[in-house]
């Protein structure tokens, strides 16, 4: 009967975690660029929601929504923005804007097409 243990030693459970250390090093900054990317697209995709809702509410009532309150926002404009990552504010011109960790993304009504943030310094390229 073999009686030699069967178990890691010190050398090769440092070693692992040494290994593991390195992957989580390399894959943090890649986890956290791409979570930053995601916000930015869901706080583009929010405010052209805003806007369009915006149009219509116009329409119907002749005036832009006009609040920096989200919980004036949503059922003003008929959405559902409860929870979300950035704050939304809409004013009398029609325009939207998100706010998160010194960063704003802006959408002007002159500019319907994509949001401008700011500032340049803390936004992506």
């Amino acid at each position: 009967m073999d009686k030699t243990r069967r178990c890691f030693t010190l050398l090769e459970l440092i070693t692992v975690v040494i290994i593991m250390g390195i992957l989580a090093s390399i894959a943090f900054p890649v986890f956290t660029k791409t979570k930053e990317e995601v916000l930015n697209k869901e706080a583009k995709a929010n405010l052209k929601l805003i806007q369009a809702a915006e149009k219509i509410y116009k329409m119907e009532l002749g005036v832009y929504c006009a609040s920096s309150d989200i919980d004036t926002i949503n059922p003003s404009l008929k959405l559902d923005l409860t929870g979300q990552n950035w704050s939304y504010s809409a004013d009398t011109t029609g325009t939207g804007t998100a706010t998160r960790a010194g960063r704003t993304w802006t959408l002007y009504i002159s500019n319907p097409d994509e949001p401008i943030c700011s500032p340049s310094s803390n936004c992506p390229p």
